[in-house]
């Protein structure tokens, strides 16, 4: 599709939010590029509605010609808490942790947000999932809160799909997996000889799977190649 007027990244202070902007900004094709994240101004936080409200007010009254919006957010680990290898390491608090981020986040910004994309012109929503969060992909079991959060948040974005398509066809709700990226969400975790992109090939690559995408396949699981993951 040809993606014009404002783009928006959320999580954009991150490895890949940052370098999506910069890309986005550099391709000149925008009227504008709006970042936002917890430390920016204002600050968002997807785990406080609150924040969502207040950045989609000020959409509604400076970017009528929203097309594009990229949630670029994620939580795999933070101190003291790494990925469960086995059920024996669940902790509730940590798994509501998670969940709280990489779902119940993102579907309060679809609340806030998809109301506001342009119905004149061609709008993509996407958020960063993870191959992980494949069901019928899982073949090494582990990862219990990650795994099941992205598999939440796919959920949750095929159901966006479905609605948005009623109130405007010309949009799309879309997955989308970056593969592994060199950031610090992935970094513990780089095996020698995985195939490790840098943030900014990854941006390339994932704003040319969204290039390629259209109300036909909204509500789509795509890596960053444009190959479709199964559920």
């Amino acid at each position: 599709m040809a993606l014009s007027g404002t783009a928006l990244v959320l999580g954009a202070s991150g490895g890949i939010g940052a370098a999506l902007v910069e890309a986005l900004q550099a391709s000149g094709r925008w009227r504008q590029v709006i970042g936002l994240s917890r430390r920016g101004e204002p600050p968002l936080d997807l785990t406080e509605e609150a924040t969502l409200a207040t950045a989609a007010a000020r959409l509604e009254a400076t970017a009528p010609d929203l097309a594009l919006v990229i949630l670029a957010t994620g939580l795999l680990h933070e101190a003291g808490h790494a990925p469960e290898k086995s059920w024996r390491q669940l902790d509730p608090a940590w798994m509501a942790r998670v969940f709280a981020v990489n779902a119940i986040g993102p579907a309060l910004a679809m609340k806030h947000l998809l109301p506001r994309l342009r119905r004149d012109g061609p709008a993509v929503f996407a958020a960063l999932s993870a191959r992980v969060g494949s069901i019928g992909d899982n073949q090494l079991g582990g990862w219990w809160s990650y795994r099941a959060s992205k598999a939440a948040l796919n959920q949750l974005l095929r159901t966006a799909a479905i609605e948005l398509r009623r109130v405007n066809p010309g949009a799309a709700c879309v997955a989308l997996h970056p593969g592994t990226v060199e950031t610090g969400l992935s970094a513990p975790f780089a095996r020698s000889g995985l195939a490790v992109q840098p943030p900014a090939l990854a941006a390339q690559r994932l704003l040319a799977v969204l290039e390629g995408l259209g109300p036909a396949q909204s509500g789509g699981f795509f890596d960053h190649r444009g190959a479709p993951i199964p559920w």
